[in-house]
């Protein structure tokens, strides 16, 4: 097997656990919302943000509002990043061997950059490029496609790691390679249409990326 020359990761479920992002990110966030929205006129109103947040939806606006209160959370030491224990390890060997890594996730770009910059150490220059729903939805096609041509990456080459089997779906039908990650504690159920693994140690073997 040729392995990939780049890997595209999701966030949740896959590098942190749904734990973290449902049991500390989602309700610092919302327990500091009306504040935000007070600070900040022009915000769209308090229970039209907390509604789609009730309803755990993929907005833009609320994503990013979401990302400028974690900011300050983790700069001031409130929020501290919970990763997986094999995902550092792995993305650092494989950045080290020239592959290209990627991110694609509904959080914005900046949540997306304070997450991986707020673990023991600073992981954010491992990667080349980080993507949210300004591409387009993750279970479209389309996304994975713009993605691809954004990066002047086939998407042949690209090997995309998700736990959720539409994203997988969508990846593939625009020609990614991929993986679920199936973890245990998270109770992902296991794709009949996908290759899977249990944990990034697992994706190396399976796709012959470097192993430590």
């Amino acid at each position: 097997m040729i392995p990939p020359a780049a890997i595209l990761t999701d966030i949740e479920g896959t590098v942190s656990p749904i734990a973290f992002v449902r049991d500390v990110l989602f309700p610092y966030a919302r327990a500091r919302l009306p504040d935000f929205v007070a600070a900040h006129p022009g915000t769209p109103p308090l229970d039209t943000l907390l509604g789609q947040m009730d309803r755990d939806e993929k907005d833009p606006a609320l994503k990013a509002i979401q990302g400028m209160i974690w900011e300050d959370g983790y700069r001031s030491g409130a929020i501290t990043a919970e990763l997986y224990p094999d995902v550092a390890p792995a993305l650092r060997r494989w950045a080290k061997a020239g592959l290209r890594l990627f991110v694609y996730s509904s959080g914005s770009v900046p949540a997306q950059k304070l997450l991986f910059g707020h673990t023991p150490a600073d992981l954010v220059p491992l990667f080349q490029g980080f993507f949210d729903l300004g591409v387009g939805g993750k279970r479209e096609a389309a996304s994975y496609t713009l993605i691809a041509q954004g990066t002047n990456i086939s998407p042949a080459e690209f090997l995309f790691l998700s736990d959720v089997e539409a994203e997988l779906d969508a990846a593939a039908a625009s020609g990614l390679r991929c993986c679920q990650l199936v973890r245990e504690r998270d109770g992902t159920v296991a794709s009949t249409r996908h290759a899977a693994a249990a944990d990034f140690a697992e994706v190396a073997a399976k796709f012959s990326l470097p192993r430590g």
